[in-house]
Order: structure tokens, then C-alpha cells, then sequence
């Protein structure tokens, strides 16, 4: 039996940084990961010289001071990562405004863009309010952008990523993801034709190379890291947990899938096995990925709301640093499609997409994206606390069931370290 303190499960970036915190206040911990390396949905490889990002394209930014102070104390920020500015754009019908695509109302045909005005200027009139204060996703982007954008480009675009009805997903979960219209600004970026500097991700930071693979294996140096394990038992008995019956601890850190606790946990109250019970109706979506060569483009990120493609957006990772691709060769990309796409219909998309797109390679990721339902927030915190008395702590994003980004993961670890370690 290995016995240590603190025993994590899943060795992602929640995993990783809260192993690698208590490190830094000298606690002992071991991580315990299924895979056969770390890295969880930001993991890369690199394929015929170019990086893939085998779900999406990971990068780094964050507006939290002490979550900024605690990674840049593990790199060197001049040498070790280069700064970029997003550009991002939106193919709608045969315009492609630039993003958000309220700044480029302009850009569109203008009865369209008439019609937008109208809408926006209504909005602006009728008084400020809580852009939050709506009751679900669907209701929050009609009241803030108004009818015709919804129309265009908000509904079909997260129909697609979320594939699910919008008017059913909680809204207080996306708050700080969504765009929150400033109506002054909008009207103002669209006379002066100006871009957006304050939006989620306007700038950000991405390692020189191996990308989000690079924070990975920095984060992981000198851990007590187990991978190739497969959690398959959970048993709380006396003070301590045991896993596996192989190892045992006084805290246990779960990073992973909260829906498949109730299937390995013993030792629990029956309100509690109850409760986990409950939770296996939970909603996610996987993505589908390819990885292609591109003709030469500036942008970071492009948008499909569309009909003509099932992919959802392309992300321009052979932009963020020339060691993401081989010399003389075309910069990478990578297609991104909501849930399993075979791979026949995302090659044929490809047809339908411009900036010459070549397959490479492509990966399947069965669970990407949370989504969270009236009443799914209230479960959870409910559930954590309980679980939280048992020294089973939840963590990262399909643990606490929160749309984690990076530095929200990070952030989440950090606050789990202030209150478990004295």
C-alpha cells in the first residue's frame, strides 16, 4: 500500500498545478493518471513536423493577478513564450466580418445591418440592466444583441458548438466567457471602425514551442506522477481514502469525470451515493478535430456559423509560432467539428472551406465541453460540500462541471490550496 497525503486523480492542468502547489508548500502528493502521459485536453503531438492540438488550441491569459504571479513564476516569459493579438474573424454567407461580430455590424449587407442598428439603438433605449439577468442562454443573447444578430450568428453558431437547446442552458456558468455588449462601444467601433481590446482572449500568450504540451511537461518536472492507472475504486474508511486498494491518503483531489463517481465510490452516506447518483444526466459534447495544412492567412481564429460546413470554427495554431509547423511547408490548422464527425464527412467539409485546406491527421475527443443546465450548479455545490467534509475534493473543469478554462483550472486549484492546507 503507498500511503501519501494528498492524492490526486487525473494529471491535466487541474491536476498538474494543484500537485505542483503543494509542492511549493512542501506537502507531499502523487497523481495518478489513466493516460499514458500528462496533459488531459490540452495535450499536443506533433505530426509530420506540425504541432496538433488534439482538442482545440490551447493558449494562455487570464485577468487574475495571483493566478498571472503563479504561472509566470514557473517561465520565463520573454524566452519561453510569445505574445499575440487575436484576429479573429466570421464566415457569414459571403462576408466575413471581423469578431465580435458587433463591432463589424458595418461590414454586413445593409438592409441586414439597418435592421441590427435598429435593434441595438432599441436596446441601448430602454434602460440599462443587468446583461445577466436573464433567465438562459437563448433569452441573454436575444435581449443583449437583438433579434436579427441572434438570427445569424449567435443561434446557429452555438447550436453547433453546444448542440443542444439554448434556451435550456444555464446562463450564470458562461459569465465571464460570454460578450457583454456595451452598446456605446458597439455603436462607436462600428463609426470609427476601430477593433475591440477588452473582450475574453484579445491578447494572449503561447509558448515558442511544443505549445500547451510545454506547460504540461514544465508544470509535471519532479512530481510523483503514475500514469497508465485506471481508477476503478474509491473507498472512504475511516479518516482516509483508498484507491485501488493500492493507495491510500488523508485528502483525495479528483480532476476527473464527476459522472463516473457513483460507479466507483464506497464508504459514502446514502444521501451522498444518492446525489452522485443523480448526476450521471449530466450533458456534455465531444469534438472532433482535424488537423490540416493552410494557405497563408493572418488570422487566429475563424468562425462557421453556417449551414455549408458541420465544422464550427478553424483555429490558425501554425500562426502562434513558427515552431508549430516544418520549414518550407505551409502553416498548420486545426478544423474543429461538435461531437463524433466521421472522418469522411469532415474531409469532405474541407471542400467547402477555404485557405486550401490538407489533411493530416485527426482526433477524436469524446468529452470536451461541459454544459450546464437550471439547476446543475446547485446539485454540484451541494455535492462538493458533502464530498468536502470527506476530504474528496472536485476540481477542474468536468470535476465541477464549470466551462475551465487554463487559468480558471488554476484558479480553482489555488483556492482548494487555501483552504486544505494549513
Amino acid at each position: 500500500m503507498q500511503h501519501t497525503q494528498y492524492l490526486i486523480i487525473g494529471a491535466g492542468i487541474s491536476g498538474l498545478s494543484i500537485a505542483r502547489m503543494l509542492k511549493e508548500q512542501k506537502k507531499e502528493s502523487i497523481i495518478l493518471e489513466k493516460s499514458d502521459r500528462p496533459g488531459g485536453l490540452v495535450k499536443c503531438d506533433v505530426v509530420d513536423g506540425h504541432l496538433f492540438h488534439r482538442v482545440g488550441g490551447h493558449v494562455f491569459n487570464t485577468r487574475v493577478p495571483e493566478v498571472k504571479d503563479w504561472f509566470w513564476s514557473h517561465f520565463n516569459r520573454e524566452e519561453e513564450f510569445l505574445q499575440a493579438v487575436r484576429n479573429a474573424a466570421i464566415i457569414l454567407g459571403d462576408k466575413i466580418p471581423g469578431y465580435p461580430i458587433e463591432n463589424f455590424i458595418y461590414t454586413l449587407p445593409s438592409t441586414t445591418a439597418r435592421q441590427i442598428f435598429t435593434e441595438i439603438i432599441c436596446l441601448s433605449a430602454s434602460g440599462k440592466k443587468d446583461p445577466l439577468h436573464y433567465d438562459n442562454f437563448e433569452a441573454f443573447l436575444k435581449g443583449n444583441f437583438g433579434e436579427t444578430l441572434y438570427k445569424i450568428y449567435f443561434e446557429p453558431l452555438n447550436r453547433k458548438i453546444w448542440n443542444t437547446d439554448l434556451s435550456a442552458v444555464s446562463l450564470p456558468w458562461l459569465e465571464g466567457k460570454l460578450p457583454m455588449p456595451d452598446y456605446h462601444e458597439i455603436i462607436l467601433s462600428n463609426l470609427l471602425r476601430t477593433q475591440e481590446s477588452n473582450m475574453v482572449h484579445s491578447h494572449f500568450f503561447y509558448p515558442r514551442k511544443n505549445g500547451s504540451q510545454f506547460i504540461v511537461n514544465r508544470l509535471s518536472e519532479d512530481l510523483n506522477l503514475q500514469t497508465g492507472i485506471d481508477v476503478n475504486r474509491l473507498e472512504h474508511k475511516g479518516n482516509k481514502w483508498f484507491v485501488n486498494d493500492i493507495f491510500s491518503a488523508e485528502y483525495l483531489i479528483y480532476t476527473g469525470d464527476i459522472r463516473e463517481l457513483h460507479s466507483i465510490t464506497s464508504g459514502i452516506s446514502h444521501d451522498i451515493a444518492v446525489q452522485l447518483d443523480n448526476l450521471q444526466n449530466l450533458l456534455s459534447n465531444g469534438t472532433s478535430n482535424l488537423l490540416c495544412e493552410a494557405d497563408p492567412t493572418d488570422l487566429s481564429w475563424l468562425y462557421l456559423p453556417g449551414n455549408e460546413t458541420p465544422a464550427h470554427r478553424i483555429i490558425f495554431t501554425g500562426n502562434f509560432s513558427p515552431e508549430n509547423y516544418p520549414p518550407n511547408s505551409r502553416r498548420s490548422c486545426t478544423v474543429e467539428f461538435s461531437g463524433k464527425t466521421s472522418l469522411e464527412v469532415m474531409k469532405n467539409s474541407l471542400k467547402k472551406l477555404p485557405f486550401n485546406l490538407k489533411f493530416i491527421d485527426n482526433n477524436f475527443e469524446p468529452n470536451s465541453y461541459v454544459i450546464q443546465r437550471k439547476g446543475d450548479r446547485e446539485r454540484i455545490a451541494s455535492l462538493k460540500n458533502l464530498l468536502g467534509n470527506l476530504n474528496l475534493h472536485l476540481v477542474g473543469r468536468f470535476a465541477e462541471w464549470e466551462y475551465h478554462n487554463m487559468d480558471k483550472a488554476m484558479e480553482s486549484g489555488m483556492k482548494l490550496i487555501q483552504k486544505i492546507v494549513s
